[in-house]
């Protein structure tokens, strides 16, 4: 009995939700695809000549069967046995080396083209503005950049090549039976619907078990996640749900016990319906081929029936395989669909073509002023952000900027950077509109503190020299004196090697704010800005960092967002925001005297922030 395939096969059905999402094949689409297969087309031609070459040797063995048969074994001829079964032989090991070569410049090729499809993805995102990573879900950004792109490698190593080697193994097997005896080999052709058909059936029957089964796996790992975590346990504890939980956990338990017995089951009778229909075909050859030996003069031989079965059992396997290629076709189309629907995501922050580099010239001092003029922005066109906002800052000053929460404070200095773009109006840059100047250029004189300081897991040494990679040893000291945080490093055993952890995790929040700001100074940016910088620590961690801040706002241009007075105390001149305006502007005296916004703030926030003396 010829192999079932198709055991052990992943489905070929699609679900609900692939089914409603199925993408659009245009031509423009395929297009697209295949040019991304262009550079690398050498390498294909080889793939597709080694594929031919391979399906059709496969197949060779199966038809030097008849003749071992008749020759050797009926004919009684040793010689021609030997031969026969040799360059049987010798024909399935060159099958094999070739399909390994096969296999090789496969994956050379899919490993090749995700590389360079990783590559331009990674490269399109970085130059994508702060508003794409603050409206798209991060989970699905990182599943675009590995899952959906690693995908092409099946695609490639398996979609393609299945559907170019199983017709070839197809047209070769009929053309070899129709060589033998047309009757035979349209009566092999009529048997296999009794396979496929059965074969669909049962599967369907399969996957909607398997499925179900999976739901309730879920289902089931997520009452485990709610009730096992640390803070999940906690609560079951706390209100007294054990008994509650357990009888949740248990039907759903029970539930996929149920569902995985009849999937299993329906594997079982899956196997018998296979295992039958798969004997069909060859009793039928079988009988009528003797038949014909035995009541015509035809000239078939028991050789060419034994070939017939042969060639029956290795078509089984390429029919099924692409009757469910539109399945892996369509999930194909899909992903490199939601690939491309990153791609084509415009750029909305990138160099103007004429872009001004003014530190090219060695002469040139940057002084990091900054003017607004008629600044509006918003997020969405329902509410306006920041509304005709206008204010200077000269170089060596420094303003603070104040306001209720939500009233764009931070919106304001993101428009510096171009971290976002104005809607209308302009940020000016040392006089130059921050748009036609340099991305570069521009980030790079501009150095920001936040309150969410952000590490990354390595030591200290590694965060610091991120801002500067070449900075000397005297220099990293420096910049961690000034903010104020060297004592602590030279306090740890192993000093600037010090392991931080993941995000910084190891130190405490001043500690993490204080070497972000040692970070921003090997930047030596012209112009310093200190998003709440101290909004989220504790007193004493606060007075560390204010130390630290204090005598670099003297020093350089500089904004100051905060919530404390000892903070806005050092700021030349201060800017109240209120509703995306500026409602008021003064020094602490003359807006304390107002009796306006900042007044009420003073009294609410600031005040108990205020120096003794």
């Amino acid at each position: 009995m010829p192999p079932v395939p198709g055991m052990g096969m992943r489905n070929g059905f699609l679900t609900d939700e692939e089914k409603a999402n199925r993408p659009k094949v245009t031509g423009a689409l395929l297009k697209r695809i295949f040019s991304w297969l262009r550079p690398y087309w050498k390498q294909l031609l080889v793939v597709f000549i080694a594929i031919s070459v391979s399906s059709t040797c496969s197949l060779l063995p199966s038809v030097l069967t008849g003749r071992i048969i008749d020759e050797g074994l009926i004919g009684k001829n040793l010689s021609a046995l030997i031969i026969l079964i040799l360059l049987s032989f010798g024909v399935t090991l060159g099958a094999n080396l070739i399909g390994v070569l096969e296999s090789f410049m496969n994956t050379w090729i899919a490993q090749h083209i995700t590389f360079d499809m990783r590559n331009k993805m990674y490269q399109h995102l970085q130059k994508m503005s702060q508003k794409f990573f603050t409206t798209n879900n991060q989970g699905d950004i990182i599943t675009r950049m590995t899952s959906d792109i690693s995908g092409v490698q099946q695609i490639i190593t398996g979609t393609l090549s299945s559907i170019f080697s199983n017709s070839i193994t197809l047209i070769v097997a009929l053309v070899a039976m129709y060589q033998k005896n047309w009757m035979l080999a349209t009566l092999g052709v009529l048997i296999i619907p009794l396979f496929v058909i059965p074969t669909r059936t049962a599967g369907k029957a399969r996957w909607s078990f398997t499925r179900d089964a999976q739901a309730c796996n879920d289902e089931m790992n997520g009452i485990l996640n709610e009730t096992l975590s640390v803070s999940g346990q906690l609560l079951v504890k706390l209100f007294g749900k054990e008994a509650v939980e357990y009888k949740r956990y248990e039907d759903v338990n029970r539930r996929m016990i149920k569902l995985n017995v009849k999937e299993s089951m329906a594997g079982r009778w899956f196997r018998v319906i296979l295992g039958t229909f798969a004997s069909i075909g060859p009793m039928v050859l079988y009988l009528v081929g003797g038949l014909l030996i035995m009541k015509t003069d035809s000239t078939i031989t028991v050789g060419d029936i034994t070939v017939f079965v042969a060639l029956l059992g290795k078509m089984y396997g390429p029919v099924n395989q692409l009757l469910n290629i539109q399945v892996d076709w369509i999930k194909s189309m899909a992903m490199f669909t939601r690939i491309f629907e990153y791609f084509d995501m415009p750029v909305e922050i990138e160099n103007a073509p004429d872009a001004i580099v003014p530190d090219s010239d060695p002469n040139h001092v940057v002084n990091g002023e900054i003017e607004f003029k008629d600044v509006d922005f918003s997020y969405n066109p329902e509410r306006k952000i920041l509304d005709d906002v206008s204010f200077k800052l000269k170089s060596g000053d420094c303003i603070a900027i104040v306001g209720p929460s939500g009233s764009g404070k931070s919106t304001l200095i993101n428009l510096i950077p171009r971290l976002y773009d104005v809607d209308s109006g302009s940020v000016l840059f040392d006089g130059t509109d921050v748009r036609k100047l340099d991305l570069a250029f521009l980030r790079r004189n501009i150095g920001i503190v936040s309150q969410e300081t952000y590490l990354f897991n390595g030591s200290i040494r590694d965060n610091l020299l991120y801002a500067k990679p070449d900075a000397t040893e005297e220099e990293l000291i420096e910049a961690c004196k000034k903010a104020n945080i060297y004592d602590f490093i030279s306090s740890q055993e192993t000093g600037f090697d010090t392991m931080v952890g993941n995000r910084g995790l190891k130190l405490s929040g001043g500690e993490k704010q204080r070497i972000s700001i040692a970070r921003v100074l090997l930047k030596d940016p012209a112009l310093l800005i200190f998003d709440e910088a101290t909004s989220a620590l504790d007193s004493i961690s606060e007075s560390k960092i204010q130390k630290a801040i204090d005598p670099l706002v003297e020093e350089r241009t500089s904004i100051l967002i905060a919530h404390r007075l000892s903070t806005i105390l050092a700021a030349d001149e201060i800017l109240v925001i209120k509703d995306g305006k500026i409602a008021e502007r003064g020094t602490h005296e003359n807006l304390v005297k107002a009796g306006g916004v900042y007044t009420e703030l003073y009294e609410t926030q600031f005040k108990k922030g205020k120096p003794e003396s």
